[in-house]
């Protein structure tokens, strides 16, 4: 990996939302809008276990498309399957760049680590509030 590249994090946006039983399926817009805003602070400080700075892009499909990008989050949207776009990204990634992908779809991690990802849970960046 090049020391100059930002390591690339891609959050399975439909997953990661799912993680937690909050009510997002009223609102699957909103609960993508509350998702992106608490990402913004990992773009500077990086994740659990990788430093920042770090490129975020949130992938969002279904209802939730439409989402805009804010400073330092990335928003796509999915014209169709959002794990085929995250398939997409990661395959595209320059090969020299860290790319970790957010997420507990064990399909899609199959899928991304072929292309060299590496895959961490969605507590990475949602962790469960307290009991």
């Amino acid at each position: 990996m090049s020391d100059d590249a930002a390591v690339l994090v891609i959050v399975d946006g439909a997953n990661v939302v799912g993680s937690v039983p909050d009510g997002w399926w009223r609102d699957r817009h909103g609960a993508a809008v509350r998702l992106r805003d608490a990402l913004v602070p990992y773009a500077t400080d990086g994740l659990p276990g990788l430093h920042g700075p770090v490129e975020l892009v949130l992938v969002v499909e279904g209802a939730a498309r439409g989402v805009a990008s804010v400073a330092g989050v990335r928003v796509d949207s999915a014209p169709g399957s959002g794990d085929d776009l995250i398939a997409e990204l990661a395959a595209a990634a320059d090969p020299e760049r860290e790319c970790v992908v957010v997420t507990a779809d064990r399909g899609l991690r199959q899928r991304v680590e072929a292309y060299g990802a590496r895959c961490v849970g969605p507590r990475t960046v949602r962790p469960l509030p307290p009991a």
